[in-house]
């Protein structure tokens, strides 16, 4: 793994690590912290306080090792951000433009409010005039959502993308330095979870589906009084939507989901 072009722009930058705790940028700090990638000067994380209850457990548990091993960890918090606890910054649906549809949805704000301008706060209160180099944790199969940083103080870097590694290989790294891989990081009302990520919520049937239930109470009328914002693009309650997939229908399995070459590919 050569780590030269990694090294060499961020020697003389403030770098600050992009940590969400989900599966790639764990792997990010965690090769800091084991040497594999060379040392930041901080790993943030902005704490929306909506993240699924599996990835507080997570951060919980690896934060003192992270920081036992010289990864400074630093959280912030979208409270320290104005209009901070409105939920009508996240890309509701709205109704009228047919079931699973990209259209009808507000714009995404609660990435910017919750995540951004409060990491952005933190790096200028302790970077000291130096430039800043942000790692952010994109793996190959998410090259799409490389973009640069819209201010002149930073520049984005992608160190998985430059070392050709993907969400895969991330998870097999954790698995043989004997790292717990952490579940997908996301709000628990997040309207971009798929079909599956909503059932798992209810089945589960804890706090992270009773938060979610409630959030989509609580937005339907964030913005106007015809109730007309919704977190799953069925655009009715949460609660309501029909989340059994074709086995809960009673529909069987062919074969036990597991591959035996039929096909011949």
């Amino acid at each position: 793994m050569d780590l030269s072009g990694v090294r060499a722009m961020s020697d003389k930058s403030f770098v600050a690590l992009s940590l969400g705790w989900g599966v790639q940028s764990f792997t990010l700090a965690a090769m800091v912290a084991l040497g594999e990638l060379p040392p930041v000067d901080v790993a943030i994380h902005a704490d929306t306080t909506h993240e699924m209850s599996g990835t507080y457990a997570h951060a919980k548990k690896y934060t003192p090792w992270l920081e036992g091993l010289g990864v400074k960890v630093a959280t912030v918090y979208k409270a320290d951000t104005i209009d901070a606890n409105r939920l009508d910054h996240i890309p509701a649906f709205t109704p009228g433009s047919g079931l699973y549809s990209n259209f009808g949805m507000i714009r995404r704000q609660c990435t910017n409010h919750w995540k951004i301008q409060p990491m952005r706060r933190w790096i200028q209160a302790n970077r000291n005039g130096r430039p800043v180099t942000q790692w952010l944790g994109i793996s190959t199969d998410e090259a799409p959502r490389m973009k640069p940083a819209n201010v002149k103080y930073i520049i984005n870097r992608w160190p998985l993308i430059e070392l050709r590694i993907s969400r895969w290989d991330c998870i097999r790294w954790l698995d043989s330095h004997g790292l717990d891989v952490p579940p997908k990081s996301s709000c628990v009302f997040c309207p971009y979870h798929d079909q599956s990520t909503w059932r798992e919520l209810k089945l589960e049937g804890g706090d992270d589906w009773r938060k979610a239930v409630e959030a989509d109470r609580h937005i339907r009328n964030a913005r106007t009084k015809k109730g007309d914002l919704f977190v799953h693009p069925a655009r009715i309650p949460l609660e309501d939507v029909d989340l059994r997939n074709m086995e809960d229908r009673g529909q069987l399995r062919l074969w036990d989901e597991e591959c035996s070459g039929i096909c011949g590919v």
